[in-house]
């Protein structure tokens, strides 16, 4: 007989009555089990290979299930700690993912954490959204991560309770925001490449972009309005002020070429059988539109700066002179922003 358990997640923070299942399944060397919450949102399914889950999750307040990968901890013999690794713009569907495009994942094969990588929501900014969206549908993603994953998560994996999150690119913005909505929810935040500056005009319209011309939504959708007081509500600098207490990490580049801005460079996406012209067509994009994107969040980000210096918030800024808005710079960034992760996760550096 199934039995009813109330969770406590994360530091102190209450989480939802779950579930857990009869029939329990042993995935390297700790139990998975599938739960499901008062709210309707449940683990429907999961595959297993080796340390790798794919796990669907049922999201009630998007009505929809979410694929969401997991990679298990180096040993799991005991609890332990949740990294949420958080793809870009593009949401994990396709090539542009950490798994695909970095070795960041070997690296953290080889640590004692789990790894979660939800996939979806292109182009929403993993935001909770106004109105449904004729393209790109319903977003309700701030509430599946702070409100209806982690304690499904937790249960399943039985983990420490403690998380992190890094993300590149527009989900950079999204885990700022989540600092905010939830103090104290997560023990350290990276973030690689975002614009936090939402709600003035440069910002809003950087967001248009990214919503309206790469993914054929309704900005309107999102926050209403360029004056609906949603867009403020959500500006992580407007409300910087809730990052106090949270480690930060924060990153970013002027977009002038860098170091990874060459000829056949592993990091310059293309196809395995691309001929040169290709090559050199896919390295100037990554140039020229890269490095505009690149010097439009690197103005986000020192604005940030200036204001949590104002507050007499400390972050750790890692700006650097050179690079795109491209995967060879947020693996970099990465491995610089690991030491503050592997702290806010109790892991040794």
């Amino acid at each position: 007989m199934a039995v009813a358990l109330t969770m406590t997640v994360g530091n102190g923070v209450a989480g939802a009555d779950v579930e857990r299942s009869a029939d329990p399944v042993v995935a390297s060397g700790a139990l998975l089990v599938s739960p499901a919450a008062a709210d309707g949102s449940e683990i429907v399914s999961h595959d297993i290979d080796g340390q790798h889950l794919t796990l669907e999750v049922y999201s009630a307040a998007m009505d929809k299930d979410i694929t969401v990968h997991v990679q298990r901890p180096r040993d799991a013999s005991e609890p332990r700690p949740v990294l949420y690794l958080v793809n870009g713009a593009g949401g994990g569907v396709g090539k542009a993912t950490w798994w695909a495009n970095t070795n960041v994942g070997e690296f953290l094969a080889a640590q004692d954490v789990n790894v979660v990588m939800p996939v979806g929501g292109p182009f929403a900014y993993y935001a909770d959204w106004k109105h449904d969206d004729p393209v790109l549908g319903r977003n309700k993603w701030q509430t599946f991560f702070l409100e209806e994953l982690p304690p499904l998560v937790d249960e399943a994996l039985g983990t420490s309770g403690v998380q992190a999150i890094a993300a590149n690119s527009m989900t950079a913005t999204a885990v700022l925001q989540y600092a905010i909505a939830k103090p104290g929810f997560y023990s350290a935040v990276a973030a690689y490449s975002g614009c936090a500056q939402t709600s003035d005009p440069i910002g809003t319209e950087f967001m248009k972009l990214v919503v309206e011309t790469y993914g054929g939504g309704d900005i309107g959708n999102m926050y209403g309005d360029d004056d609906d007081p949603l867009w403020r509500a959500n500006d992580p600098v407007v409300n910087a002020e809730g990052l106090r207490g949270t480690p930060l990490f924060l990153s970013d580049a002027t977009g002038l070429p860098g170091p990874h801005e060459t000829l056949g460079s592993e990091f310059t996406i293309v196809e395995p059988e691309a001929t040169t012209e290709e090559q050199v067509l896919a390295l100037a994009n990554q140039v020229v539109v890269g490095g505009v994107i690149e010097a439009a969040v690197h103005w986000c980000t020192t604005n940030l700066q200036t204001r949590l210096n104002e507050l007499g918030i400390p972050a750790t800024y890692d700006l650097q002179p050179g690079g795109t808005h491209s995967w060879g710079y947020w693996q970099d960034a990465f491995y610089r922003s690991w030491p503050l992760l592997a702290e806010g996760l109790e892991l040794p550096q």
